[in-house]
């Protein structure tokens, strides 16, 4: 006949077992939430790796650009003939000569100093 204390250690081994079964299961269905996220993140990633392909191949097949042609400078500039060209009447004048408060011509201040 079984004793009470074999009866009580059974029951406590019972008890201990169901309690990791318990924890058990709330860690599978941790993982199973997990798992499920981790498929969900693996589909997001594989459909933006389908898009930037999808763009890339598309950008890749259109018309390469063309850089714009560099221009050529000599042509750029207008240059007139030399009878179309005229000088402003500021710098056709003959120049004036200067005086300044002592009566002397700058030029000839210029000339003296230098």
């Amino acid at each position: 006949m079984p004793s009470v204390t074999s009866v009580n250690a059974l029951q406590a081994s019972i008890a201990q077992a169901e309690r990791q079964v318990q924890q058990d299961q709330v860690r599978v269905n941790q993982d199973a939430s997990r798992l499920e996220q981790s498929r969900q993140q693996l589909a997001d990633d594989q459909q933006t790796l389908d898009d930037t392909k999808r763009q890339s191949t598309q950008a890749s097949s259109a018309a390469p650009v063309q850089p714009p042609a560099t221009p050529n400078l000599t042509q750029a500039i207008e240059k007139p003939s030399r009878a179309e060209q005229v000088l402003p009447a500021e710098l056709s004048a003959q120049p004036r000569v200067q005086i300044n408060a002592q009566g002397q011509t700058i030029g000839k201040l210029i000339n003296v100093t230098a």
